[in-house]
């Protein structure tokens, strides 16, 4: 399975490759959204996720800032299910296992 990736280079001029974990459009903003992690930890050792807004007709399209308090809630609403539905998974796995 070939992950989706895309490269960035910083000011420096390092490339940093990251991985796509999902793409949406909100309905709610009508913008589309890139969610996308470098797969670097954090301080509590979680995995550092970015999302942005971007434009999946352009194959070279900048990916802009998300400055409102209302496109980050959406964001953070739709990571929390996916979470949420991941544990719910593992939960099942697990249970299955011990049958």
């Amino acid at each position: 399975m070939k992950k989706n990736t895309f490269s960035m280079i910083d000011e420096n001029g390092v490339e940093t490759i990251y991985d796509v974990l999902f793409t949406f459009e909100s309905e709610e903003t009508n913008k589309n959204y890139i969610v996308y992690t470098d797969n670097s930890k954090d301080e509590n050792g979680n995995i550092e996720v970015y999302a942005s807004i971007y434009d999946p007709e352009d194959p070279h399209s900048k990916l802009e800032a998300i400055t409102s308090d209302k496109e980050w809630k959406v964001i953070e609403t739709i990571l929390e299910t996916l979470q949420e539905e991941v544990r719910n998974k593992k939960n099942k796995e697990n249970e299955n296992n011990e049958q």
